[in-house]
């Protein structure tokens, strides 16, 4: 049963919070212990993270420095390592965070350490919460399904561009409050807003974020391609979830 006192308390899913933050630099006004965070950073970390956990990336390790990542080279094991600052691979390193270089024939059996501009950068902010997995809109379902199943606060970390809002992040979490918002959570303001602009854009995704400042860049760097990937709707099932310091496949 509800708390009457504390209206915000879950109970079986009802009444819990479904809040946004809109980007990491808001995440210090959140109690982030008392969620659970699900992780968003469509343009691709995310896209990415989902699509190799699905094509069986035995774990992707998540770090915030392009320094700790090289680190794991000297560590004697058979790790693949991906860096990406400013869209762009980092010399040196195997991948960025293409979700073409995701594909089974590449990380199946493998672990993966990733550290990008914005997406490992959210992540890490939100370390302290109850539970922290990753949302693209390649798992909607899978992932919205699950949400509803949960009796906790739920809040959607919007990875943004450097600190900064940005629209495709913001839609995507929108797109799972279109899925919650009937099932009893109590919305902020920002989940609000987050879900009149993917009610905005739903009809057409690719063209309503085709503005977007990110899309550009990606654009500038001739991968258009990866932008239609990340696009893509329940392309995965799986669900990736940090367990200590890997992000693996929830069960």
């Amino acid at each position: 049963m509800t708390d009457q006192n504390n209206p915000t308390s879950p109970s079986g899913g009802r009444g819990a919070s479904l809040d946004v933050c809109l980007t990491p630099a808001l995440i210090p006004l959140y109690n982030v212990q008392d969620y659970i965070v699900v992780v968003i950073d469509i343009f691709r970390a995310t896209s990415s993270i989902c699509y190799g956990i699905e094509n069986g990336a035995e774990a992707i390790i998540p770090v915030s420095e392009v320094e700790e990542c090289a680190a794991y080279r000297e560590k004697g094991l058979n790790y693949l390592i991906a860096a990406e600052r400013d869209g762009k691979v980092v010399d040196g390193f195997d991948f960025g965070n293409s979700p073409f270089s995701y594909t089974a024939e590449k990380v199946s059996g493998k672990t993966v350490v990733l550290t990008t501009t914005n997406g490992t950068h959210a992540l890490h902010l939100s370390r302290s919460a109850k539970k922290i997995v990753i949302g693209s809109f390649l798992n909607l379902t899978a992932l919205c399904n699950w949400l509803k199943t949960q009796q906790e606060n739920i809040l959607l970390v919007c990875a943004g561009w450097k600190n900064n809002f940005n629209l495709e992040d913001t839609l995507f979490a929108g797109a799972v409050i279109e899925q919650l918002k009937d099932t009893g959570f109590i919305l902020d303001d920002p989940a609000i807003a987050a879900n009149d602009l993917f009610r905005i854009g739903k009809q057409d995704i690719a063209q309503y974020l085709s503005k977007t400042s990110h899309g550009e860049r990606l654009k500038k760097l001739g991968i258009e391609k990866d932008i239609a990937f990340c696009l893509q709707v329940d392309l995965t099932t799986a669900i990736p979830v940090l367990d200590g310091e890997k992000l693996v496949k929830l069960v």
